[in-house]
C-alpha cells in the first residue's frame, strides 16, 4: 500500500513552535520532491513550502517565509517542517505531497503532486 502520513500536530500558542513530520509507506520519499500546504477553515489550500529530492533547493510561500523551514533526512527517508512563532492565523490542517523528481522541479502547485497524506491538524490559540 502506497501512502505518506503526516505528524507532529498539535495545540501550541501563540508564538509557540511545532515540527511537523512526513513520512511514506510502499515507496522512499528520497526520490521524490516533497511539498507542506495548509488550509484553514473556509480557505483554500495554500501552499507553505517545498524541498526538491536532494534537499539541496527549497521554496516558500509568502505566509512561510522567515518564520518556517522545510528539510529532509534521506537516511530516514522523512521531510520535516519547522515552524516558528506561530500565530492564529496558522492554525490549519497541514498536508504533505509528494511528487517524482523527474516530473517537476520544486512546485507549491499542488494540481502537481502525485501522492497526498490525510493531513494533521494545527491549532494555534491562547
Amino acid at each position: 500500500q502506497v501512502y505518506i502520513e503526516e505528524s507532529g500536530g498539535g495545540l501550541v500558542h501563540p508564538g509557540g513552535s511545532l515540527r511537523l513530520t512526513c513520512t511514506s509507506s510502499g515507496f522512499t520519499l528520497d526520490a521524490y520532491n516533497v511539498g507542506w500546504f495548509r488550509q484553514a477553515p473556509g480557505k483554500e489550500r495554500e501552499g507553505i513550502a517545498c524541498i526538491i529530492h536532494s534537499g539541496a533547493v527549497t521554496e516558500y510561500g509568502n505566509s512561510a517565509k522567515g518564520r518556517f523551514i522545510i528539510s529532509r533526512n534521506n537516511l530516514e527517508y522523512t521531510v520535516s517542517l519547522q515552524m516558528n512563532n506561530l500565530g492564529p492565523e496558522d492554525t490549519a490542517i497541514y498536508f504533505c505531497a509528494a511528487v517524482s523528481q523527474y516530473k517537476t522541479a520544486c512546485t507549491l502547485r499542488e494540481d502537481l503532486f502525485e501522492f497526498w497524506g490525510a493531513g494533521t491538524q494545527v491549532n494555534v490559540s491562547s
